[in-house]
């Protein structure tokens, strides 16, 4: 069975890129834990972050944004003391201070899914070239939501991190065509063909 080839360093990775990146997310707990888990990533690799993952679930309460968004002082001391945890006060506040601005998204459009889905109206994006390989970090699509959430006044959300994002939620699928989720993920998502030199 062929994969990705980014995802075959151990099994944590096997099992994410099999069962979770890629799979259209609309339920928006789902959403924060994979934007803030890019906001972690920054400047770090996605391999530490799949390693992590179950430290930053204990230290953000599962990512509940409700929860996340009503820390104060004692919680950021809670997280850095944390064994194992990320300590960057910097990363720690933006994920907190990003859950309240995520609060808001969700009382203007109902739910952050809707928002973010809503750039694609709701399709997912299948650019011309990706499937062989040729992947941006950044493209047109991440570039307009980047500006909106930072507009927003979401932190580390630069274009290569809504890209990532993006590619995580299923709104792009960016699989190689040669890897078996490939096929699987067309099945069961509402895909639309793109050219990349229209982004």
């Amino acid at each position: 069975m062929e994969r990705c080839p980014w995802c075959m360093c151990n099994e944590k990775m096997i099992r994410y890129h099999d069962e979770e990146w890629g799979v259209p997310v609309y339920d928006d707990q789902k959403q924060f834990e994979f934007l803030m888990m890019e906001v972690m990533q920054c400047g770090l690799n996605w391999n530490m972050m799949i390693q992590k993952r179950e430290i930053f679930r204990k230290c953000f309460d599962n990512f509940n944004f409700d929860k996340v968004a009503a820390y104060g002082e004692e919680d950021i001391q809670r997280i850095m003391e944390t064994e194992g945890m990320i300590r960057s006060r910097r990363k720690i506040e933006a994920v907190i201070h990003n859950a309240r601005c995520f609060q808001e998204i969700r009382r203007e459009f109902g739910s952050f899914s809707d928002y973010i889905w809503g750039f694609t109206k709701g399709k997912t994006y299948l650019y011309t070239g990706h499937q062989k390989g040729k992947i941006p970090a950044r493209n047109g699509l991440s570039d307009r939501i980047s500006k909106d959430l930072k507009k927003r006044g979401l932190k580390y959300m630069g274009s290569v991190t809504v890209y990532s994002h993006l590619q995580a939620c299923g709104i792009i699928n960016d699989h190689m065509e040669s890897c078996f989720r490939f096929d699987e993920l067309l099945e069961v998502t509402d895909a639309v063909r793109k050219r990349r030199d229209h982004e």
